[in-house]
């Protein structure tokens, strides 16, 4: 029986990150330093409380990120990015120049893809 190289290597655990859509643009974010919650929210625009939340929680859960709470009125609480998370940011700056550097590639084969999908069935 023959294996695939994306199976996970007999008798070991296999790193799997999900990033979500806004994994990217978190990591980003924290560039600069240590962050609150609701700066982050209105640096990124239009992201979901809910969406945000949810994404800094799988970072923190990853070790992407670390998340500090003081007992303040109001609560006040950190995010900052672990050298892992620093790691992360190095993958974005890189996925950022490929994007960059094949955009036209990936329009034209958006708009081929699109042209052939828009045809009736047989």
């Amino acid at each position: 029986m023959s294996t695939s190289p994306l199976d996970p290597p007999s008798g070991h655990e296999l790193l799997v990150v999900r990033p979500s859509k806004w994994t990217l643009v978190v990591v980003v974010q924290l560039r600069e330093g240590t962050m609150r919650f609701n700066e982050l929210r209105r640096n990124m625009g239009g992201v979901p409380q809910k969406s945000l939340s949810q994404t800094l929680r799988e970072l923190e859960r990853d070790g992407f990120v670390t998340r500090t709470a003081y007992a303040t009125i109001p609560p006040r609480v950190d995010y900052d990015l672990t050298e892992l998370g620093r790691e992360v940011l190095t993958l974005a700056d890189d996925f950022h120049r490929f994007a960059q550097r094949n955009r036209e590639a990936v329009e034209e084969a958006r708009r081929l893809f699109d042209a052939v999908d828009a045809r009736p069935s047989a």
